[in-house]
């Protein structure tokens, strides 16, 4: 498993990740993904473009980062995932606390949106925000 970071306009973090999520790919992968998302209002956009197998454990470890990012203020969107690691998170309903999407612009916007909640509990800045509205 290999990760990339590439800086994109507006403070936004593209993360691309090659290879397996799998308990091995998790276990290398996991330290480096929550350092470059341990800051506040984070906004993480997690390519898996490249990722060909995602286990649960790479699953549990994507869920736990991006409810880190919430509890901060912050938010994560999937980009790109190949048809078979989608049909994973589909299946999973992963799909239903982060969003995916399909094209890097959407991405850039989608990810400054407030996030549906994850496991029914109100996470970070976002959900503060919309109660003063």
């Amino acid at each position: 498993m290999t990760l990339k970071e590439e800086q994109l306009e507006g403070g936004i973090i593209r993360v691309i990740l090659e290879g397996t999520l799998d308990i091995e790919g998790t276990a290398a992968l996991e330290p480096q993904l929550t350092h470059l998302t341990a800051s506040d209002k984070t906004y993480v956009i997690l390519d898996l473009a490249g990722v060909d197998f995602m286990s649960s454990i790479g699953i549990g470890a994507i869920v736990r980062v991006a409810k880190a990012l919430r509890r901060r203020g912050g938010n994560m969107v999937i980009l790109g995932p190949k048809q078979v690691v989608h049909m994973i998170l589909a299946k999973t309903r992963i799909d239903s606390l982060i969003q995916i999407v399909f094209e890097l612009q959407e991405a850039c916007q989608r990810v400054k949106e407030p996030p549906p909640k994850i496991g029914g509990i109100a996470d970070g800045a976002h959900d503060a925000a919309s109660r003063e509205q």
